[in-house]
Protein backbone atom coordinates (compact mmCIF):
# COMPACT_ATOMS: atom_id res chain seq x y z
CA UNK A 1 0.00 0.00 0.00
CA UNK A 2 1.54 3.33 -1.10
CA UNK A 3 2.05 6.23 1.27
CA UNK A 4 -0.44 9.07 1.41
CA UNK A 5 1.66 12.11 0.52
CA UNK A 6 0.75 15.79 0.91
CA UNK A 7 2.67 18.88 -0.20
CA UNK A 8 1.97 22.07 1.76
CA UNK A 9 3.13 25.20 -0.04
CA UNK A 10 3.57 28.13 2.34
CA UNK A 11 4.09 31.79 1.48
CA UNK A 12 7.73 32.34 2.42
CA UNK A 13 10.64 32.98 0.02
CA UNK A 14 11.49 29.28 -0.20
CA UNK A 15 8.06 28.24 -1.46
CA UNK A 16 9.66 28.31 -4.92
CA UNK A 17 11.52 25.12 -4.02
CA UNK A 18 8.29 23.29 -4.75
CA UNK A 19 9.06 23.86 -8.44
CA UNK A 20 12.47 22.21 -8.32
CA UNK A 21 11.00 18.80 -9.04
CA UNK A 22 7.85 17.03 -10.09
CA UNK A 23 5.77 16.38 -6.98
CA UNK A 24 3.50 13.39 -6.54
CA UNK A 25 0.67 13.65 -4.02
CA UNK A 26 -2.02 16.12 -2.97
CA UNK A 27 -1.26 19.83 -2.69
CA UNK A 28 -2.42 22.28 -0.03
CA UNK A 29 -1.72 26.01 -0.25
CA UNK A 30 -2.04 28.84 2.26
CA UNK A 31 -4.20 31.88 1.44
CA UNK A 32 -3.25 33.06 -2.06
CA UNK A 33 -0.81 30.55 -3.63
CA UNK A 34 2.58 32.27 -4.23
CA UNK A 35 2.64 31.17 -7.88
CA UNK A 36 0.47 29.20 -10.28
CA UNK A 37 0.04 25.62 -9.12
CA UNK A 38 -2.04 23.03 -10.91
CA UNK A 39 -4.34 20.51 -9.25
CA UNK A 40 -4.47 22.13 -5.82
CA UNK A 41 -6.47 20.01 -3.37
CA UNK A 42 -7.49 23.11 -1.39
CA UNK A 43 -6.21 26.42 -0.07
CA UNK A 44 -6.36 27.04 3.68
CA UNK A 45 -7.38 30.28 5.40
CA UNK A 46 -7.57 31.25 9.07
CA UNK A 47 -7.75 35.07 9.20
CA UNK A 48 -10.48 37.69 9.24
CA UNK A 49 -8.35 39.87 6.94
CA UNK A 50 -8.48 37.23 4.20
CA UNK A 51 -12.25 37.08 4.52
CA UNK A 52 -12.42 40.87 4.35
CA UNK A 53 -10.32 40.88 1.17
CA UNK A 54 -12.55 38.22 -0.40
CA UNK A 55 -15.68 40.15 0.61
CA UNK A 56 -14.32 43.39 -0.85
CA UNK A 57 -13.20 41.60 -4.00
CA UNK A 58 -9.57 42.74 -3.69
CA UNK A 59 -8.60 39.05 -3.64
CA UNK A 60 -10.25 36.31 -5.66
CA UNK A 61 -9.81 32.63 -4.90
CA UNK A 62 -12.83 31.32 -6.82
CA UNK A 63 -10.69 28.75 -8.65
CA UNK A 64 -9.86 26.87 -5.44
CA UNK A 65 -11.63 24.76 -2.86
CA UNK A 66 -11.27 26.24 0.62
CA UNK A 67 -10.49 24.78 4.03
CA UNK A 68 -11.45 27.38 6.61
CA UNK A 69 -10.52 27.88 10.25
CA UNK A 70 -12.40 29.36 13.21
CA UNK A 71 -12.40 33.02 12.24
CA UNK A 72 -13.46 32.47 8.61
CA UNK A 73 -16.33 30.34 9.90
CA UNK A 74 -17.43 33.17 12.22
CA UNK A 75 -17.18 35.61 9.31
CA UNK A 76 -19.45 33.45 7.17
CA UNK A 77 -21.95 32.85 9.97
CA UNK A 78 -22.31 36.62 10.35
CA UNK A 79 -22.62 37.30 6.62
CA UNK A 80 -25.18 35.03 5.03
CA UNK A 81 -24.90 36.57 1.56
CA UNK A 82 -21.15 36.05 1.52
CA UNK A 83 -21.55 32.44 2.62
CA UNK A 84 -24.18 31.73 -0.02
CA UNK A 85 -21.93 33.23 -2.70
CA UNK A 86 -18.96 31.04 -1.81
CA UNK A 87 -20.56 27.98 -0.21
CA UNK A 88 -19.55 25.89 -3.23
CA UNK A 89 -15.89 26.73 -2.56
CA UNK A 90 -15.94 25.54 1.05
CA UNK A 91 -14.50 22.06 1.08
CA UNK A 92 -14.43 21.88 4.86
CA UNK A 93 -14.35 23.92 8.06
CA UNK A 94 -11.42 22.91 10.23
CA UNK A 95 -11.74 24.80 13.50
CA UNK A 96 -9.61 22.63 15.76
CA UNK A 97 -6.86 24.54 17.59
CA UNK A 98 -4.52 22.32 19.66
CA UNK A 99 -4.13 23.24 23.30
CA UNK A 100 -0.40 23.71 22.86
CA UNK A 101 -1.03 26.61 20.43
CA UNK A 102 -2.64 28.61 23.22
CA UNK A 103 -5.10 30.40 20.94
CA UNK A 104 -6.21 30.71 17.31
CA UNK A 105 -3.92 33.70 16.72
CA UNK A 106 -0.83 31.58 17.40
CA UNK A 107 -2.14 28.82 15.11
CA UNK A 108 -1.36 30.33 11.73
CA UNK A 109 -2.42 29.26 8.26
CA UNK A 110 0.62 27.04 7.72
CA UNK A 111 0.10 25.32 11.07
CA UNK A 112 -3.52 24.64 10.19
CA UNK A 113 -2.72 23.26 6.73
CA UNK A 114 -0.08 20.85 8.04
CA UNK A 115 -2.19 19.80 11.03
CA UNK A 116 -5.20 19.22 8.74
CA UNK A 117 -3.11 17.03 6.41
CA UNK A 118 -1.89 14.92 9.34
CA UNK A 119 -5.07 14.78 11.42
CA UNK A 120 -7.97 14.77 8.95
CA UNK A 121 -6.32 13.43 5.81
CA UNK A 122 -4.12 10.93 7.66
CA UNK A 123 -1.05 11.80 5.61
CA UNK A 124 1.87 9.44 6.00
CA UNK A 125 4.27 12.01 4.59
CA UNK A 126 3.99 15.81 4.50
CA UNK A 127 6.39 17.94 2.47
CA UNK A 128 6.64 21.61 3.48
CA UNK A 129 7.90 24.50 1.35
CA UNK A 130 8.16 28.20 2.21
CA UNK A 131 8.09 27.78 5.98
CA UNK A 132 11.11 30.00 6.39
CA UNK A 133 10.57 31.01 10.03
CA UNK A 134 11.49 27.46 11.07
CA UNK A 135 15.00 28.06 9.73
CA UNK A 136 15.64 31.82 9.67
CA UNK A 137 14.52 35.14 11.07
CA UNK A 138 12.58 35.70 7.88
CA UNK A 139 8.90 36.47 8.21
CA UNK A 140 8.41 37.76 4.65
CA UNK A 141 5.25 36.41 3.05
CA UNK A 142 3.71 36.75 -0.38
CA UNK A 143 0.45 37.50 1.46
CA UNK A 144 1.98 40.84 2.50
CA UNK A 145 1.83 41.93 -1.15
CA UNK A 146 -1.97 42.14 -1.08
CA UNK A 147 -2.85 42.32 2.63
CA UNK A 148 -1.53 44.83 5.13
CA UNK A 149 0.49 43.21 7.93
CA UNK A 150 2.36 44.59 10.91
CA UNK A 151 6.01 43.91 10.10
CA UNK A 152 7.47 45.94 12.94
CA UNK A 153 10.66 44.24 14.18
CA UNK A 154 9.26 43.76 17.68
CA UNK A 155 6.09 42.21 16.30
CA UNK A 156 8.19 39.91 14.10
CA UNK A 157 10.06 38.63 17.17
CA UNK A 158 6.77 38.07 18.96
CA UNK A 159 5.23 36.13 16.07
CA UNK A 160 8.25 33.92 15.48
CA UNK A 161 8.56 33.13 19.18
CA UNK A 162 4.88 32.16 19.24
CA UNK A 163 4.91 30.16 16.00
CA UNK A 164 8.06 28.08 16.36
CA UNK A 165 7.02 26.05 19.43
CA UNK A 166 3.77 25.11 17.68
CA UNK A 167 5.78 23.37 14.96
CA UNK A 168 7.71 21.33 17.52
CA UNK A 169 4.45 20.21 19.09
CA UNK A 170 2.81 19.35 15.76
CA UNK A 171 5.75 17.09 14.91
CA UNK A 172 5.47 15.46 18.34
CA UNK A 173 1.70 15.02 18.08
CA UNK A 174 2.06 12.93 14.91
CA UNK A 175 5.10 10.69 15.53
CA UNK A 176 4.08 8.27 12.78
CA UNK A 177 3.93 11.01 10.15
CA UNK A 178 7.09 11.88 8.24
CA UNK A 179 7.59 15.64 7.86
CA UNK A 180 9.97 16.70 5.08
CA UNK A 181 11.10 20.33 5.27
CA UNK A 182 12.46 21.85 2.05
CA UNK A 183 14.89 24.75 2.47
CA UNK A 184 18.32 26.03 1.42
CA UNK A 185 20.14 24.92 4.56
CA UNK A 186 19.52 22.47 7.40
CA UNK A 187 19.96 24.69 10.46
CA UNK A 188 16.63 24.30 12.20
CA UNK A 189 15.71 26.82 14.88
CA UNK A 190 13.35 24.42 16.64
CA UNK A 191 13.42 20.99 18.27
CA UNK A 192 12.63 18.19 15.85
CA UNK A 193 12.43 14.45 16.36
CA UNK A 194 13.34 11.54 14.13
CA UNK A 195 10.14 11.96 12.08
CA UNK A 196 11.45 15.26 10.64
CA UNK A 197 13.72 15.25 7.59
CA UNK A 198 15.33 18.21 5.84
CA UNK A 199 16.01 18.51 2.12
CA UNK A 200 18.55 21.32 1.56
CA UNK A 201 18.91 22.84 -1.92
CA UNK A 202 21.69 24.84 -3.53
CA UNK A 203 20.92 27.98 -5.51
CA UNK A 204 20.06 27.32 -9.12
CA UNK A 205 22.82 28.15 -11.66
CA UNK A 206 22.85 31.86 -12.39
CA UNK A 207 20.65 32.68 -9.41
CA UNK A 208 21.40 33.72 -5.87
CA UNK A 209 19.33 32.80 -2.87
CA UNK A 210 17.63 35.84 -1.29
CA UNK A 211 19.76 37.45 1.44
CA UNK A 212 18.98 36.22 4.93
CA UNK A 213 18.48 38.37 8.01
CA UNK A 214 20.80 37.01 10.66
CA UNK A 215 18.91 36.32 13.84
CA UNK A 216 20.87 37.14 16.99
CA UNK A 217 20.98 34.63 19.80
CA UNK A 218 19.25 36.54 22.60
CA UNK A 219 18.82 33.58 24.96
CA UNK A 220 21.12 35.14 27.57
CA UNK A 221 20.22 38.80 26.96
CA UNK A 222 18.50 40.74 29.71
CA UNK A 223 15.37 42.81 29.16
CA UNK A 224 17.28 46.06 28.69
CA UNK A 225 19.59 44.57 26.06
CA UNK A 226 16.65 43.20 24.12
CA UNK A 227 14.93 46.58 24.14
CA UNK A 228 18.10 48.38 23.06
CA UNK A 229 18.54 45.98 20.14
CA UNK A 230 14.93 46.35 19.04
CA UNK A 231 15.19 50.15 19.24
CA UNK A 232 18.35 50.08 17.11
CA UNK A 233 16.62 47.96 14.48
CA UNK A 234 13.76 50.45 14.30
CA UNK A 235 16.19 53.30 13.66
CA UNK A 236 17.55 51.50 10.63
CA UNK A 237 14.17 51.63 8.89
Amino acid sequence: MSNKVFHVVGNGDRAQLFNRSKREGKILTCNMPPFEIENVFATCMVDFKMMMALTEGSVRLDAYDWILGTRPRIWMEQRGAFYMKYAQNVKQFYTHVPDYAGNATNFNCGHMAVHYAASIQGADEIHMYGFDTIFDFNIRSVTDLFLMSDRDQQNNFRLINNWRPVWTNIFKEFPDTKFVLHHTHSNLKIEAGSNVEIVAYEAQPGKKNPPQIVEPDMSDWNRHSRRAYEAAQKKKK
